[in-house]
């Protein structure tokens, strides 16, 4: 009985239960992509490409198996070889019809001197007898049996109109060379990136790390089982990395395993988000609804029905509502996932080759979360109206209280206590992990709020209200003493609209604030007066020649960069690797180390040997002469001494290595940059220009080009928190609308007596723009507030007052409340004033 009265109801409140639905169907659509990017984090399904006709594939170590860890392995930075002498043991090994190395090193096509596509380079070269591994089949021509000659994939040759017999301009390792085409290849299924197939002379010849393979593909002999040969090669030649299936891309596609983390801080953080934003709109919107239908459910209770009848009655009409939007917020977060996805490609955020994983078991705890969050809003929103008296409950509906109730304050001083607690430890904690330990305080200042919101209301029209007159006009006299009686519906307006300025000036502040002060202390370690950057591969050790030899300059230094580990002392950083800047000795051009040496000397810095920050040799317990064991970015055990110690920042510091060791020890082998001193900075740059016009993929700028190149990267993991940001934004502002709308269309009776009595339309709606202003002034104010706890403590761990950012942001966000509010309004005045003033008085309502 109570189920069918619970559902027969819900058509008499169309309104109430669109808004409902509304937040509940994008809250699980958010749940379900959150869920969807945390299963292809873990799933990292990545099919193979060129290496798809390999049934197996060999490579090195996945990754620096954590010392303080038992299984956690964070993937390395750079491409792990494996030395040529693990091919034969792979052939050695029963089963194995086929063990084919393949040797990978950057080629980009050239057209007039110039790369044919911008970008940076990608490792399209490699041997013509790893071609069988993408089962490339010659289409015209011949396999290129001679050094000189180049096979081109089939699109490419259809894309640059070039056939067998065609000369070719390639940049080889960064370097410019022709060579003639000697054939064109078809893979046996798709390809995306191009592949350029050269001699066995001449792929041993441009191979970075001679003596050494980058993958082994290998082909079972008849009737092996690839999963049994897996097993076996894994058993008898340890230490390396055997794949099968879709896991083969990983090892084609080297951005595959080091977007897992990223994948999965981005899932969580975002879900955590979404999962507290939810219960936070979903809450304010279901106790609206609830609050207008105290005087309905006052006269149940006195015509009989129990506390648990109108209890359960509520609950069932809620999750009826809550049911249906669940349903249709899965192909909502279908959608949604897959936008989100492929918005994080475009951005650079995940490789693009790796494939969205979303499956049952992600819809699933989307839809399990989303009602569980509408169970408990439900049940808490029917609890005070179910326990009130009757006739406290018709007085309550005729003018509602204010005052809370002592677990809501209690829960508030909670949330106030955690807010202040978080901004005060993220001042002592390290920049560059701050971001972690302030950003949730936005969300435990807005549940505060969210708590406290009608008497936050109420005391706002108290000491402002004489000032709102003033202002206003007299429009604003009924306006402020309507917010004030209905402080508990405007209360669940209030509560997105501070989440949604909270979070977005929280979320960009700080990253923007955290983001110039990255940039600062990785370019304040260096100083340049001009800097030379390759795209195609890299300096050749010519090329560097040449550039020192270049009149006006004075020192050079190619620039290497990578992270790694200290294994030996260990240095904890577990996930967050150190950074590794490469750089040339002092006698040899090396004074492009802006830092100051506190002991030690970098002349001394060559062969194996590093610069530590003196913070980091500090915390290891090490000093000059010291010998330490790192891990670098290819998964290489090298032993160093330390000879220097660095006065660098605590926050994003960097260990220093000799240029030549540490590239050794990255995939291209090369230095992406030259760093260079000299007098005159625009004669500099201008001679350098000259001296490179001829090398493909190369620019020369300023010392400002150094700051760019790592603004680009930082950029793009900036863009995950603002991705993050504009999502919540964009839920919270929705559910703005929605509350809003239920308020206003919820008062056609109020609006229908004010018109009886003598205003016009008009006055009503100002009426209505003054109350929409006084909640978003509120809500902006104290989302500016909440901000403030997570964006100055970012800013002290800088070492700055002020936080960094462009000020349009702050504008943007007060524009879009208002944008937000009054539009919104209108709208809803216009539909709650469509009938007469006498047939609204006569609906039923307030």
């Amino acid at each position: 009985m109570v189920l069918a009265l619970a559902l027969s109801s819900l058509r008499y409140r169309a309104a109430a239960s669109l808004a409902s639905f509304v937040a509940i169907l994008i809250g699980c659509g958010l749940l379900i992509a959150c869920a969807g990017l945390f299963e292809t984090a873990i799933v990292l399904k990545a099919a193979p490409q060129r290496l798809s006709a390999a049934p197996l594939v060999v490579g090195g170590s996945a990754g620096f198996k954590l010392p303080d860890e038992e299984s956690q392995v964070v993937p390395y930075a750079e491409r792990a070889v494996l030395p040529e002498e693990q091919v034969a043991k792979i052939s050695a090994v029963q089963g194995v019809g086929q063990a084919v190395p393949d040797v990978s090193f950057a080629t980009v096509l050239l057209h007039d001197g110039a790369p044919a596509k911008s970008g940076a380079a990608v490792l399209s070269g490699h041997g013509w007898d790893s071609a069988s591994l993408g089962g490339y089949k010659l289409t015209e021509g011949a396999a290129p049996n001679s050094p000189g000659q180049v096979v081109l994939d089939a699109a490419t040759a259809s894309a640059a109109g070039m056939h067998a017999g065609s000369a070719v301009d390639l940049a080889v390792n960064g370097q410019r060379q022709s060579f003639q085409v000697s054939g064109v290849a078809q893979p046996s299924q798709t390809v995306k990136s191009p592949a350029f197939f050269f001699s066995v002379a001449d792929a041993q010849r441009f191979n970075p790390h001679p003596g050494t393979v980058g993958l082994v593909g290998v082909f079972p002999a008849d009737g092996v089982d690839a999963a049994d040969l897996a097993a076996k090669i894994s058993e008898q030649v340890p230490s390396l990395t055997v794949l099968t299936g879709d896991d083969r891309g990983s090892a084609e596609f080297l951005g595959v395993s080091g977007s897992q983390l990223p994948l999965i801080l981005l899932a969580a953080v975002f879900g955590g988000m979404v999962l507290v934003v939810m219960a936070l709109v979903v809450s304010a919107t279901i106790s609206l609804t609830v609050r207008q239908r105290q005087q309905e459910l006052a006269l149940l209770r006195a015509t009989g029905a129990t506390p648990k009848q109108v209890h359960r009655m509520v609950v069932m009409e809620t999750m009826a509502v809550g049911a249906i939007a669940a349903v249709c917020g899965a192909f909502l977060g279908s959608l949604l996932g897959n936008w989100i996805f492929s918005t994080s490609g475009s951005l650079g955020i995940v490789p693009d080759e790796l494939a969205f994983t979303q499956d049952i078991i992600a819809f699933a705890a989307g839809m399990i979360a989303t009602l569980a969050i509408t169970f408990g809003a439900a049940w808490f929103a029917a609890l005070a109206a179910a326990r009130a008296r009757p006739i406290q409950a018709l007085a309550e509906a005729a003018i509602p209280g204010v005052k809370v109730n002592a677990l809501r304050r209690m829960g508030a001083l909670i949330c106030g206590a955690a807010t202040v607690l978080l901004a005060a430890t993220t001042i002592f904690m390290p920049a560059d992990t701050a971001s972690a330990i302030g950003g949730p305080a936005v969300l435990t200042g807005s549940i505060g709020v969210a708590l406290l919101g009608p008497e936050i209301i109420a005391w706002v029209v108290d000491r402002f209200g004489p000032f709102v007159r003033r202002v206003a006009g007299r429009d604003a006299t009924l306006a402020v003493i309507n917010t004030r009686a209905r402080a508990v519906a405007f209360a669940a307006v209030l509560t997105p609209i501070t989440l949604a300025s909270a979070v977005a000036l929280g979320n960009v502040y700080s990253e923007t604030t955290a983001q110039k002060a990255q940039i600062a202390a990785y370019a304040g370690q260096l100083q340049a007066d001009a800097v030379v950057t390759s795209t195609a591969g890299g300096f050749s050790p010519d090329q560097l020649a040449q550039i020192r030899s270049t009149p006006g300059v004075s020192t050079s230094s190619p620039l290497v960069t990578s992270s790694g580990w200290v294994e030996d002392p260990y240095d904890g950083n577990g996930s967050d690797p150190l950074r590794l800047l490469g750089v040339a000795a002092q006698d040899q051009g090396g004074t492009v180390l802006a830092t100051e040496v506190t002991e030690g000397s970098l002349t001394q810095l060559r062969g194996n040997s590093v610069a530590l920050p003196a913070s980091v040799a500090g915390n290891l317990e090490v000093k000059v002469g010291s010998k330490i064991n790192m891990r670098l970015g290819d998964g290489a055990q090298v032993p160093v001494t330390v000879v220097a110690l660095l006065d660098s920042p605590s926050s994003y510091a960097s260990m220093v290595l000799p240029a030549d060791l540490l590239a050794a020890h990255t995939t291209s082998g090369l230095a992406a940059q030259v760093l260079v001193r000299g007098g005159d900075a625009s004669a500099l740059v201008s001679a350098l220009s000259d001296r490179a016009k001829d090398w493909p993929g190369v620019t020369v700028g300023d010392d400002s080009a150094l700051a760019a190149s790592f603004q680009a990267s930082a950029d793009v993991e900036a863009l995950i928190n603002y991705l993050l940001a504009v999502l919540a934004i964009a839920y919270a502002a929705i559910a703005a609308v929605n509350t809003l709308s239920v308020a206003v269309l919820a008062r056609r009776r109020e609006f229908g007596a004010q018109r009886l009595a003598g205003a016009d339309r008009g006055q009503v709606r100002r009426m209505l723009f003054v109350e929409g202003g006084i909640v978003a002034v509120t809500g902006l104010v104290l989302g500016i507030v909440i901000s403030l706890f997570t964006v100055v403590p970012m800013a002290l761990t800088t070492g700055e007052i002020i936080p960094s950012g462009p000020i349009w942001v702050f504008l943007a966000v007060v524009l879009a409340i208002f944008l937000i509010v009054w539009p919104a309004t209108a709208l809803s005045a216009r539909l709650a004033m469509r009938r007469n003033a006498i047939e609204a008085v006569k609906m039923p309502g307030q």
